[in-house]
């Protein structure tokens, strides 16, 4: 059995190549990472053959430098696997630890998705960040680190879950007029879904902003305060207006993003994976653009951990090549 693992700051998602196993972890690892007793449990639990890697975690705060998270994140898949494989940027496969593993999770996707479609724009949205990928040809042309995808609009902090509401809008339209919002980590994006009802509380897969609970009265409460009030003060249809124009906003962000790639490669099809997959079908919709889902072919869960999974594939391709 060939095994995947996407290893980000947040999440840890993990797929075999078959379909048959799809596990994700919440493991902040800015927070006491319990991330090498996790994998380890893995490693014995499903005793896998081999496992390929993507890494993202990296960038987090609890470490001083990519480097530091690579080493910290690369000994404790080694210490847990007996045969592992890191895919670097480049779409190679390497035992060694170097810079170019760091960010890498879109490669394996892209290259996945590239065979399927050998020309399109590849979008995965998930709790924290977007992803879009030109691919041509069947070989995916996106820059090859995070700093340099940010500035080519193929990578956008924008997630389901995990973003700051403050960091989308600035102002809401209410019931008498607008108001401005506070800056606080009040709510964030799985409070505006949940209430929305698109997403459930077992898709909250992250804390919540207060440490209270994931009940649809609870992120009202947490939507509330973003413009400084509370239950008393303001009313259901007031906050799920609210949440409505959280996910208007992100869609138009994310839509502009995907127009500078679509502009400059020419594409005309967009390729959709990861728990966000309706905000990418609403931003296509808005751009005019063919949409194909991933969790169509795939499945849901698939969909929602697709990095983990391509990079079991690719893999398992790989193993079978030799």
């Amino acid at each position: 059995m060939i095994l995947g693992i996407d290893i980000g700051g947040a999440n840890t998602k993990v797929a075999s190549s078959d379909g048959g196993i799809v596990e994700l972890h919440y493991l902040p690892l800015w927070k006491e990472s319990k991330l090498p007793e996790v994998l380890a449990d893995i490693g014995k639990r499903l005793e896998p053959e081999s496992v390929g890697v993507v890494i993202t975690g990296e960038l987090a705060d609890c470490f001083p430098d990519k480097e530091a998270g690579l080493s910290y994140i690369i000994d404790a898949v080694n210490n847990a696997f007996k045969d592992a494989w890191f895919l670097d940027s480049n779409g190679i496969f390497t035992k060694e630890k170097k810079r170019s593993i760091a960010a890498a999770n879109w490669m394996a996707s892209a290259l996945l998705a590239g065979i399927d479609h050998e020309n399109c724009v590849f979008v995965d949205i998930g709790s924290t960040t977007t992803d879009i990928i030109p691919i041509i040809n069947g070989e995916p042309l996106a820059g090859k680190t995070d700093f340099e995808r940010l500035r080519r609009s193929e990578l956008v902090y924008s997630g389901v879950l995990r973003t700051n509401i403050a960091s989308i809008l600035g102002i809401v339209e209410l019931d008498g007029g607008s108001s401005r919002i506070s800056s606080e980590l009040f709510a964030i994006t799985a409070d505006a879904y949940l209430v929305l009802g698109i997403i459930n509380p077992e898709d909250y897969t992250c804390d919540t902003p207060d440490g209270a609970g994931k009940t649809v009265l609870d992120a009202r409460r947490r939507l509330a305060r973003i413009v400084c009030a509370d239950l008393t003060e303001i009313g259901d249809d007031e906050i799920a207006s609210i949440a409505k124009q959280v996910m208007e906003k992100q869609v138009k962000d994310i839509a502009a993003a995907i127009r500078d790639v679509v502009r400059q490669h020419k594409l005309g099809l967009i390729v959709a994976c990861g728990l966000g997959e309706f905000l990418v079908r609403k931003a296509a919709g808005e751009l005019g653009l063919e949409i194909v889902l991933i969790s169509e072919k795939y499945g849901q869960d698939i969909s929602k951990v697709f990095p983990a999974y391509a990079v079991a594939v690719l893999r398992a391709r790989m193993a079978k090549s030799r």
